[in-house]
């Protein structure tokens, strides 16, 4: 994806199905027309305009909100703004759809590719890559919106005149080209990244997952035994082909969220970020305003480490964490900028069938002292980055002593995964020099932190956006996808094979001796009966916490109203069935004047 960059076009056409921009019905000025995709220029610049709108999407907040929030894994951080997104509550087409218009633009955009494409003056198999790359995009986008809105508008032709009219498909329709264009475009497209789309962009196994994931997403819809033998048979290839793929696992699970290993071996497909000022996202050293194309996932999940680390904070009579005194920790580049706008969902039930549980540790990250993707997820230890002195006789310092933290080596906050004895300002009898804030202790304002995607490169500038892209498909996905299409279709066996695959390598730790990693092998394999629904969706969890996912996968395998309200304190008295599809923008339903209104979906 990077080489094409320079091929960006801004003002890409935006009379599609959403009944088009009011600046269009008024004036239309398109900078492409039907001549432009003629040229191998034109071709590459509708292709890089679609890859540029997946960085405007992905990695926002928005977004990030939409694709996350209302789900089992996550609830309001202090600082989460809107509740609605979280709570359902008042949910309607004034307040979501952020990727609405920009999905129909960019399909346009790709029709005109594939429409007038065909005949351009290259080599025919670079001019099948680049055809198979608009597929490919055009499959991306329906699936995304399908699985988001349900039925839709179904454009393969590039329109040119805009129209205030427009109509919904059967999601059965929608399904069918979104499989028609996801086989053609595997068909075609390279089996490793090749000139000029670089990077991780869309290749052959990239297209394979997503023709799974709509093989299987179509066959919880439908129940479809077919669509799930289909979509096993598809992640069981690409898994017997990842030599060929240039794909594997990571050794350690960690390392899939190295910053050098962002396009290794394990990462499928990204949506590119880079730290260069001629693409006008933002100025070096001006910070980041959250606007389009700024990836700021890093910091989403945050907690306000600068301003809630009092170093003499304490336990009041109710049991709640106070925070007081001098920060133990001032803002930093390595546990990045505090946005505080959804946290782990660690709220402790107190009756019903989950009483005395909480998702994020007693059904989602279980088996923490072997399985190392907690530890290797969250941030749990503050060292000092700051020097603070604390007098004994400071207001609050209960711990008898005075003392000094040192940078780089003192805790200034420890968030165990357990109840300590003593906290915050003790371990059991003995005095700590930062806090130790247990689960009990967790609230919206200090829990621990998602770190896949903290970007310490950002140096001086630790206020600027991440430069790092944001990976929308890892290797690791095939064999969950695959493990998860096996179990709809009735073969526990290798669903439970390829899960393994996945669980023992989460039982490696670099800091374990061989034997011990043996020993975690073992207590990590499950057999075929362990294979359910729930379990799979709770190692989703454990693999893929805040990967953008998990509203499409309770989604997809119908169980949302039912997770939510088993786990979610916010959402469960208001989430309900219709809340399976997102309302429909409201500016899409205003802007079609002609002919029949364009239909809300049921419910909002």
């Amino acid at each position: 994806m990077k080489a094409i960059k320079v091929w960006f076009v801004a003002g890409l056409v935006a009379a599609s199905s959403t009944g088009c921009e009011k600046i269009l019905q008024e004036q239309p000025q398109s900078q492409i027309v039907p001549s432009y995709f003629n040229s191998q220029a034109g071709v590459l610049g509708g292709i890089a305009g679609v890859y540029n709108d997946i960085r405007s999407q992905w990695g926002t907040e928005g977004f990030t909100v939409e694709m996350q929030a209302g789900t089992d894994e996550f609830i309001q951080g202090a600082s989460a703004g809107t509740p609605v997104p979280y709570t359902y509550n008042g949910l309607n087409g004034s307040n979501f759809g952020s990727a609405w218009g920009i999905v129909f633009q960019d399909i346009n955009t790709l029709n005109g590719v594939l429409q007038y494409g065909q005949t351009i003056d290259l080599p025919e198999a670079t001019r099948k890559q680049y055809l198979a790359q608009a597929k490919f995009l055009r499959g991306f986008w329906y699936f995304y919106a399908v699985q988001t809105w349900g039925d839709l508008p179904l454009h393969t032709q590039f329109i040119t005149v805009p129209s205030q009219a427009a109509s919904r498909q059967p999601a059965a329709q929608i399904y069918e080209q979104i499989i028609k264009d996801l086989t053609e475009a595997a068909a075609d497209l390279p089996n490793t990244p090749t000139a000029p789309f670089l990077g991780k962009a869309a290749t052959k196994p990239v297209a394979q997952l997503l023709l799974a994931k709509a093989y299987l997403t179509r066959g919880w819809l439908n129940n479809t035994a077919s669509d799930f033998t289909q979509a096993a048979s598809i992640c069981s290839d690409i898994i017997a082909n990842k030599s060929t793929y240039g794909l594997d696992l990571w050794q350690d699970y960690g390392d899939a969220f190295n910053p050098t290993n962002d396009y290794g071996k394990e990462t499928m497909f990204v949506s590119d970020h880079v730290l260069d000022p001629k693409y006008g996202y933002y100025t070096v050293g001006g910070a980041a305003g959250g606007g389009a194309a700024q990836n700021l996932s890093p910091w989403f999940t945050n907690w306000n480490y600068p301003n809630n680390s009092g170093i003499n904070s304490f336990k009041n009579t109710s049991g709640t964490l106070v925070n007081n005194g001098t920060s133990g920790m001032i803002r930093d580049s390595y546990y990045g900028r505090p946005y505080v706008r959804m946290r782990p969902n660690s709220y402790k039930w107190t009756s019903g069938d989950n009483a005395g549980k909480s998702y994020f540790l007693d059904q989602a990250f279980t088996n923490r002292t072997v399985d190392s993707r907690f530890a290797n997820s969250f941030y749990t230890v503050y060292i000092s980055n700051v020097s603070i002195t604390n007098a004994a006789n400071t207001a609050n310092n209960q711990r008898g002593i005075g003392y000094s933290t040192v940078v780089g080596q003192d805790t200034a906050v420890w968030l165990p995964d357990y109840e300590v004895t003593g906290a915050p300002q003790f371990v059991g009898t003995r005095p700590f020099k930062g806090i130790v804030v247990p689960p009990s202790l967790w609230n919206n304002g200090i829990f621990p932190a998602l770190k896949k995607f903290m970007d310490p490169s950002r140096g001086a500038n630790f206020n600027d956006p991440s430069t790092r892209p944001c990976v929308l498909y890892r290797f690791a996905d095939v064999y969950m996808t695959g493990a998860e299409a096996y179990f709809k279709a009735g073969n526990t066996t290798q669903a439970a094979a390829l899960i393994n695959v996945v669980r023992q390598r989460a039982a490696y730790r670099k800091t374990n001796t061989s034997a011990q990693n043996a020993a975690a092998v073992t207590a990590m394999t499950i057999q075929p009966s362990d294979v359910t629904l729930d379990f799979i969706l709770d190692e989703r969890s454990r693999e893929f916490f805040g990967e953008w996912q998990r509203w499409h996968d309770l989604v997809r395998t119908r169980s949302l109203v039912r997770r939510v309200k088993a786990w979610n304190p916010e959402a469960a008295p208001y989430v309900q069935d219709f809340n399976m599809l997102r309302p429909i923008p409201q500016y899409q339903i205003d802007r079609v004047v002609d002919g029949p209104k364009f239909p809300q979906n049921p419910g909002y």
